[in-house]
């Protein structure tokens, strides 16, 4: 499988467990792709929502998506430091189309200070019923929850400022 190559301006596509499209961002530059982990950087792109609805990001950010985890990661950063949005989902693939991946509804923000909160259980139970999701997906989603919660309290990958955000952003 072919990944896309560093500089390159590819799109990212989420979906949902019954095969909706759920959001796209339009445009995000390739700045690491090996060893089944895509890091990209977007500035004001343009995201469009499943109803049609679009709107620009408001800051620059770094994007880490693994092919491996269940969860991604948008470090987007702001005046008042770095801000964190972690999406539970599916390991990402891509398809020479687009990056995409199947959000599962929860989110951890993470903000400058390291304090963190899961976010939209509310949102999970009811697409978990109605999506019919498996017990064994449950249990991957929630295994994952507690590795990226590990993740955040130990400063790896994406959340270690110097090695990964400061480091990417330069570049």
């Amino acid at each position: 499988m072919r990944l896309p190559r560093v500089g390159e301006n590819i799109q990212i596509q989420s979906y949902k467990h019954d095969g909706t499209l759920h959001r796209v961002w339009e445009s995000t530059t390739v700045l690491k792709a090996q060893s089944g982990i895509i890091i990209g950087a977007n500035d004001a792109t343009i995201v469009t929502e499943a109803d049609g609805r679009k709107w620009r990001t408001k800051e620059p950010a770094i994007t880490y998506f693994s092919m491996k985890e269940w969860f991604n990661i948008i470090c987007m950063l702001r005046r008042d430091g770095i801000h964190y949005y972690c999406n539970l989902g599916s390991p990402a693939t891509w398809d020479e189309e687009a990056l995409k991946y199947i959000d599962y509804d929860l989110d951890i923000k993470v903000l400058p200070d390291k304090s963190y909160k899961l976010l939209d259980e509310d949102e999970y139970s009811l697409h978990k019923v109605k999506m019919n999701y498996p017990k064994k997906l449950d249990i991957i989603l929630k295994s994952h929850v507690r590795e990226l919660i590990d993740w955040i309290e130990k400063g790896k990958g994406p959340f270690n400022h110097q090695r990964f955000v400061d480091k990417w952003y330069k570049i």
